[in-house]
């Protein structure tokens, strides 16, 4: 779930917003009543031999759709994106 909040209460109460974060908790921060930005919390990455990637690689693309790749991916390496 997604909580706003004001640019005062991130200043002033950035202890509990960071344990919030940690909890999972995202948040859009607003100035003077306006959205300017979110904090989301960071996904812990997978860490993975070279052998393992290889074997990634090699297998995406090879049977399924473009979905079931991407599927893939995300799960070995997060959902962040760019353009969606």
């Amino acid at each position: 779930m997604t909580r706003t909040i004001t640019q005062a209460e991130l200043r002033n109460g950035s202890a509990g917003v960071m344990d919030a974060l940690e909890a999972g908790e995202d948040f859009v921060i607003t100035r003077n009543g306006r959205p300017v930005g979110e904090l989301k919390p960071i996904s812990a990455r997978r860490e993975m031999t070279t052998a393992e990637l290889k074997a990634l690689i090699a297998r995406i693309g090879r049977n399924g759709s473009g979905e079931e790749e991407r599927a893939e991916i995300d799960s070995a390496f997060g959902e962040d994106r760019l353009d969606d």
